[in-house]
């Protein structure tokens, strides 16, 4: 089976979490991401929400409004609110996943002190709309949200240099992945000086169990995703089985990881180091999976493909169908998982239905019409071909 997401891990991580490299992996960590991200800063964390909590302390905000998109990756609004800070949420532009920044006048008040820029499914914010609001409110603190969107460009323009610091995440559905894990980049040296001294005053030494814990979850992630095993995870994680290791939310609570102010493990970073190294490889090929997608499907009826940027880094590629459940099980009957992703709208979870938000209807749509169609490297070009034509076969898309 062909699994919808799927990390680009190979022998070379198996030996780097063997091998030390006599000093702190975690700051080789940093320097290699930092090279790659050519800035002049990058702060590791063992959580992406962990740095963001982090961010915001760092900028000394406590009781301000924090806009942020209302379809999202849950673990932002519950980041913010770790912090002391509260949410507003923003809908999706009309044709776009990404926040609709048509709407952020309505959002500013004298409250607003930041507004976070989520560049979701690896497409890239419209720099040119945010250039507009950065010079309307230039009190407003902008931070690049590129968890889904490493290095992505808009126009050239990379997203992680278009604001005060972009934070990423490494978790096993990521680009890139530390197993676990988050980073900070900035090219401001006052901002990240400050930066590491909350961490270092936030943030606990991890023990020798967690990076035991995190280097059995590596290991069982390489069969487990193995072609002919994953059919058995798959049945086990539709069963809710699996819950406990695969659902990262409560729709009911505000909370984190248990261990998300423990420090990131010498295990993860070394993950990381050699995950850096292979970056580049990784982006060409979704790249590559992508362009097969979107030369083959776009003329199909009843499917809304996502626009082509060339900037754009793919971290998934989402499309959205009136049928999509009928899609989901008609690959994976097929032997192919398509995925939903992000299956809820922020503001109607019941942890954050009081919030502020400006809505235009698009994001309450989404969670039941996104189909994730696998771009990761165990998804070969045949596999693309081969998936594109059961869309064509498919009476639901045709």
């Amino acid at each position: 089976m062909i699994p919808r997401l799927k990390a680009s891990l190979g022998w070379l991580e198996i030996k780097a979490v063997f091998s030390r490299s006599g000093g702190s992996d975690v700051n080789g960590f940093e320097r290699s991401f930092a090279q790659l991200a050519k800035q002049k800063h990058a702060i590791a964390f063992p959580y992406g929400r962990t740095a963001l909590v982090a961010i915001i302390r760092a900028l000394d905000l406590n009781g301000a409004e924090i806009i942020c998109p209302s379809y999202t990756c849950v673990v932002v609004p519950h980041a913010i609110v770790t912090s002391g800070n509260t949410p507003v949420f923003i809908d999706s532009a009309p044709d776009d996943f990404n926040m609709d920044l048509e709407l952020v006048d309505k959002a500013v008040t004298s409250g607003t002190r930041a507004i976070i820029c989520t560049s979701i499914f690896g497409h890239p914010v419209n720099l040119d709309q945010l250039d507009v609001i950065r010079n309307r409110y230039p009190e407003i603190i902008v931070i690049q949200d590129c968890a889904h969107s490493f290095f992505c460009e808009w126009e050239g323009r990379p997203l992680n240099k278009e604001g005060i610091c972009a934070f990423f995440g490494f978790n096993i559905s990521k680009i890139m992945t530390s197993i676990f894990g988050g980073m900070v980049t900035t090219d401001d040296d006052v901002f990240a000086d400050k930066l590491r001294q909350v961490r270092d005053k936030l943030l606990h030494l991890a023990g020798p169990i967690k990076s035991f814990r995190r280097l059995l979850y590596l290991l069982a992630v390489y069969p487990a995703f193995s072609g002919p095993m994953y059919g058995l995870v798959n049945r086990l994680e539709r069963s809710g089985l699996l819950n406990r290791f695969v659902r990262y939310y409560d729709p009911g609570l505000i909370d984190m990881p248990q261990d998300y102010l423990d420090q990131m493990t010498e295990v993860e970073a070394r993950v990381g180091t050699v995950q850096c190294q292979k970056y580049h490889a990784i982006v060409t090929h979704r790249r590559n999976i992508a362009k097969i997608y979107l030369a083959g499907l776009s003329a199909l009826k009843d499917i809304k493909m996502p626009s082509l940027k060339a900037g754009a880094t793919y971290s998934h590629f989402v499309l959205r169908s009136n049928f999509a459940q009928r899609l989901k099980n008609h690959f994976l009957a097929n032997g192919i998982q398509l995925g939903g992703l992000i299956d809820y709208y922020i503001p109607d979870l019941d942890c954050y239905r009081d919030c502020k938000v400006h809505s235009n209807g698009n994001g309450r749509r989404w969670p039941a019409e996104v189909v994730n169609l696998p771009v990761h490297t165990g998804c070969s070009e045949k596999d693309a071909h081969r998936i594109v034509r059961l869309f064509k076969e498919s009476k639901f898309s045709n």
